[in-house]
């Protein structure tokens, strides 16, 4: 709602004043700009190398206990007492594997995320103030805030162009 009422406020303000009629506006999508970006693609492949054994791990976990569970509800009441409780047995342990290991996977690929970006936010800041520069833009917009913007005002891939650009 806040972003909504600054977004009506700054929309007033461009149509009262004859002097926001010259300004040079543009629109950015930063979040798409990070991860369009050359370095953000290596990252994911990397990253999925890492971090693929043990998604494969989660899905051989999660399948087996999906099969555990069909075989009780399609066999659970013909089953002898002690086998239908080792299945289930088996089951709520395959299920607390499964819940340990994914949160140890999404805690570490977070981990991993949040150390790409602070390796890629400067890059992206400085390919930002750069095309900024370069455009002599008086007022920069983030892509999100605006319900729509013709495509030559958004300079998101001029900034992804630039980031590419850095090493």
């Amino acid at each position: 709602m806040r972003k909504l009422t600054q977004l009506v406020l700054l929309s007033a303000a461009l149509l009262a004043m004859p002097a926001f009629a010259e300004m040079k506006v543009a629109v950015l999508n930063y979040q798409m700009a990070l991860l369009e970006s050359d370095a953000a693609k290596r990252y994911a492949v990397d990253a999925e190398k890492k971090f693929g054994p043990q998604l494969n791990k989660l899905k051989t976990l999660e399948s087996d206990a999906k099969r555990i569970q069909d075989r009780l509800v399609k066999d659970g009441e013909k089953m002898q007492t002690a086998e239908r409780e080792r299945l289930e047995l088996e089951f709520k342990q395959k299920a607390r594997d499964f819940q340990f290991q994914s949160k140890e996977l999404n805690e570490a690929k977070a981990i991993a995320d949040r150390d790409m970006l602070k390796k890629l936010k400067p890059n992206l800041d400085k390919a930002v103030e750069e095309v900024i520069k370069k455009g002599n833009y008086d007022l920069v917009l983030e892509r999100g805030a605006v319900i729509d913007v013709k495509p030559q005002f958004d300079i998101t891939l001029q900034v992804i162009e630039r980031m590419n650009q850095l090493r």
